[in-house]
């Protein structure tokens, strides 16, 4: 699970530094399922940059 503090705009590079840094370096494998997402705190709740979402990239 990796946490994502801030608007949207920087969830494609959180996802990028999980599959293309991350995973890589951890020896995991993914499993046949979908990468998915939980908001935490969100906007307008919330101010953009307070905005809270886990990412899970579900293993083998």
């Amino acid at each position: 699970m990796l946490r994502h503090t801030g608007s949207d705009d920087g969830l494609g590079p959180a996802l990028t530094h999980l599959y293309a840094h991350w995973l890589p370096k951890s020896g995991e494998t993914p499993r046949d399922f979908p990468l998915y997402c939980q908001r935490i705190r969100f906007f307008p709740d919330v101010p953009e940059q307070e905005a809270v979402t886990d990412i899970f990239l579900p293993l083998a």
